[in-house]
């Protein structure tokens, strides 16, 4: 089931945040995201927050400022269970177009935007991380 946020969820979204974080960006030092932990944990209630939730358990949540996807971030045990093709419909479905940000070697994430009719638009330095990151976008 997907739902919105609620300030409760708080902790095990940001646990989810920073181990999906770790497992899917391996070319980044875990520490720069344990440095971001708190920025981001403040910024999570002021951005719109799905949450999807299975036996009263959350597995992955997707963040949304206006018309950017901050991102979508899926529990290791809950991966390749079409829950983040739900949370992307979540937000998808209000919405004419998309854009995010994405780190290009981030394969697995990089495919299923792709898969999910998004295109890459530009490509840049991350100048936090230093790492090549794309600009994709989707329009209904």
């Amino acid at each position: 089931m997907i739902r919105a946020f609620q300030d409760s969820d708080l902790d095990v979204v940001m646990s989810i945040w920073l181990s999906a974080n770790i497992g899917a960006h391996n070319f980044i030092d875990p520490e720069y995201w344990k440095r971001n932990f708190d920025t981001v944990k403040t910024m999570i209630p002021q951005a719109e927050v799905y949450v999807s939730e299975n036996d009263y358990r959350i597995d992955g949540f997707i963040g949304a400022i206006g018309d950017y996807i901050a991102g979508i971030f899926v529990d290791s045990a809950a991966r390749a269970c079409g829950i983040g093709s739900q949370l992307l419909d979540s937000v998808r479905k209000n919405r004419e177009k998309l854009t995010l940000s994405i780190y290009q070697k981030n394969t697995a994430a990089v495919s299923f935007y792709l898969r999910r009719g998004f295109r890459i638009d530009a490509e840049r330095i991350d100048p936090q991380t230093l790492e090549l990151e794309y600009t994709m976008s989707w329009e209904y």
